[in-house]
């Protein structure tokens, strides 16, 4: 079991910036993957940005260059840092956990419970 809890999420005006954090516990070893993804009200989740296990990242490439996903090993951690960002960037932000060996990944095995981010126009 891999335990994840989201946590930065807010309040902020667009333009401005966010860090999300997403701290992992549990068999944090049987990881390949770490991803986040967004579900904003009425619309489906999406794919936002994934870290393998040897430092590789993916994006979706509508948010690339404004969105950066990066870890803290010694902490257990992965980030998901948002420049720039848009009304459009409001939604529940959730980091999963997966131990596909394919990538990126299909399939994701662990959720947490999500972060709120609003961006205000």
């Amino acid at each position: 079991q891999v335990q994840l809890v989201e946590s930065g999420g807010g309040l902020v005006q667009a333009g401005g910036s966010l860090r999300l954090s997403c701290a992992a516990s549990g068999r944090t070893f049987s990881w390949a993957a770490m991803g986040w993804f967004r579900q904003a009200p009425g619309k489906e989740r999406e794919f936002v940005a994934a870290l393998r296990w040897s430092g590789s990242t993916h994006y979706t490439d509508s948010l690339k260059g404004r969105f950066t996903i990066s870890r803290d090993n010694a902490k257990n951690t992965v980030y998901l840092q948002m420049s720039g960002l848009k009304p459009e960037d409001t939604a529940v932000y959730y980091c999963a956990s997966s131990r596909a060996s394919g990538w990126p990944p299909l399939k994701y095995d662990y959720w947490g419970q999500g972060t709120q981010v609003t961006v205000s126009s």
